[in-house]
């Protein structure tokens, strides 16, 4: 494949006015939890808030207690802030004796009895959600599928690829040179995701119910009193052997060199039965404890920092559609939530646009490539913030950390000029020169910020996280939300319980059918 580096660069240079159609949105996970103890609710999803298999914006994810907000693609960061927001007030206002946990690592959990499985009605769609999470807490347990994160989804405007595509081969369709783009661009990401997982990495402790049970785990017990675990110089434990790998799919030698061959790695893992989990066939309840036996059920299942993505059509599977019409954007799945702000989220927008990894040139992956990028991410995880600690440079070299982040810092500082047509110019520089001074000062690191803040005021993880938490549920309640926010927002809300009733009257299909109907779109384009 041709790298394009300079023909990006080369486009936004001489239109930097397509840098404010950029398109952004974000999916934050918040887990519902008693106000009072800071214990897993374990009620119901709201009626209030909806049906979570059909509301566009308000949903959950593997836990009936893991609320799941999703904001529209806008342009507008300003806009998108605005949406989570609204999202959050109103939310709050429906909560009875319940709050938002601020923080990614869960809260209190008495084992896996304890976390609820998602519920999602009878509708076959619902049952093979339902089933899909069954599946989930076979195979990893229900603790991993606790933990929330942020998803941040981005995309380049089109005018920014056909422009690109005039320069590089004109009249031709700007698809493919798009799709190649963007792998380039992942491929770039998983070389330096350890620069995100140090700046926003806030989840480098856990509340010790996390690890009950867990004798294999690496963590040091904080205090006297072991209500917490952690690691002194960790960044992330979301993103470690805690939280969001697999020691099934290390096998899995996904490659971002090509769509076709991406496909076709996550195809064969949907397909290929996997002796380990072919022992799963019922739950305690009665219900099927998974929707296949291969290493994944569907391409969710693999655990990834970035995902290449496209909108998919009514029960179209998610690589059937980057087969239909390539790669429309991308999706960071490393950012913890910042439990020290009322939404999780603080500029991560602007730190991944400064960022741009799409403007670099960007080698093929191969294993020795994709080892040290492996190696460099779980040294950020665990030991991140540890004196004079060393990556792996391109070479292999063993290099000071901050001498190979230096680069990337220098080019978030360039990137971040270029946003001087936009409102928000002096965010994009605060951005940056908070980036620099965090690798200069490790305590200035939001992980270090959550140990410190332990060890001053003697409380636990869980004890600080409820502490924030009922501070921002306060201020969700009593910040006001617009009239037309609340109407849209309830309309919504009894539209989408409407929605999923006519979706289950509807359905005749038995559910063994519809999921076989399903799957074929996974044979059916083999090659």
């Amino acid at each position: 494949m041709s790298n394009y580096a300079s023909v990006f660069r080369q486009v936004l240079n001489e239109h930097p006015e397509l840098l404010t159609q950029i398109r952004r949105g974000v999916e934050k996970e918040s887990l519902r939890v008693t106000e009072d103890h800071a214990t897993l609710a374990q009620t119901r999803h709201p009626p209030a808030l909806g049906s979570a298999l059909t509301h566009p914006a308000i949903t959950t994810d593997y836990s009936e207690a893991l609320l799941e907000f999703i904001t529209p693609a806008e342009s507008s960061i300003e806009a998108t802030e605005q949406s989570l927001a609204d999202l959050h007030r109103f939310t709050a206002r429906q909560l009875n004796k319940e709050l938002l946990w601020g923080a990614s690592m869960p809260c209190i959990v008495s084992g896996d009895a304890e976390i609820p499985i998602a519920q999602f009605g009878q509708s076959n769609v619902g049952q093979m959600k339902r089933i899909y999470r069954n599946g989930l807490s076979v195979r990893y347990g229900r603790k991993m599928q606790a933990i929330a994160g942020l998803h941040y989804n981005f995309s380049l405007p089109l005018n920014f690829w056909s422009t690109v595509q005039e320069h590089v081969e004109p009249g031709r369709d700007s698809m493919h040179l798009q799709t190649d783009g963007y792998l380039g661009l992942i491929r770039n990401f998983f070389s330096r995701a350890w620069v995100l997982l140090y700046l926003l990495g806030a989840s480098p402790t856990v509340c010790a119910s996390f690890v009950q049970g867990n004798r294999n785990h690496p963590l040091k017990p904080m205090g006297d009193d072991h209500h917490s675990y952690y690691l002194p110089h960790a960044t992330s434990l979301r993103m470690g052997d805690l939280g969001y790998t697999s020691n099934a799919q290390a096998g899995l030698n996904v490659c971002y060199n090509d769509l076709d061959q991406y496909i076709s790695t996550l195809r064969n893992a949907i397909l290929t039965p996997h002796q380990a989990y072919q022992g799963f066939t019922v739950m305690d309840n009665g219900e099927s404890a998974q929707l296949n036996d291969a290493l994944l059920q569907i391409e969710n299942e693999y655990y990834s920092p970035i995902r290449p993505k496209r909108v998919t059509q009514s029960g179209e599977a998610p690589i059937a559609a980057l087969e239909r019409s390539g790669i429309e954007y991308i999706e960071v799945r490393c950012v913890d939530i910042n439990p020290f702000i009322p939404y999780g989220i603080d500029a991560v927008a602007r730190r991944v646009d400064a960022d741009l990894p799409v403007l670099d040139d960007s080698p093929l992956c191969d294993e020795a490539g994709q080892k040290r990028n492996e190696i460099n991410l779980q040294r950020m995880i665990n030991r991140g913030r540890e004196p004079d600690l060393t990556l792996l440079s391109e070479s292999g070299a063993e290099t000071p950390m901050q001498s190979l982040a230096q680069p990337v810092l220098e080019r978030m500082a360039e990137i971040a000029e270029w946003f001087t047509s936009e409102d928000s110019a002096d965010d994009y520089r605060r951005v940056a020169a908070e980036a620099q001074q965090k690798f200069i000062d490790p305590d200035r690191t939001l992980s270090a910020r959550m140990l410190r803040e332990m060890e001053e005021s003697g409380l636990s993880y869980s004890q600080l996280a409820l502490r924030y938490s009922r501070q921002w549920h306060a201020q969700h309640v009593s910040d006001p939300l617009s009239e037309a926010a609340s109407t849209q927002l309830t309309i919504e809300a009894e539209q989408s319980i409407q929605r999923q009733h006519a979706i289950e009257a509807q359905d005749s299909e038995p559910f063994e059918d519809y999921l076989s109907l399903f799957y074929q779109q996974y044979q059916s384009n083999e090659a």
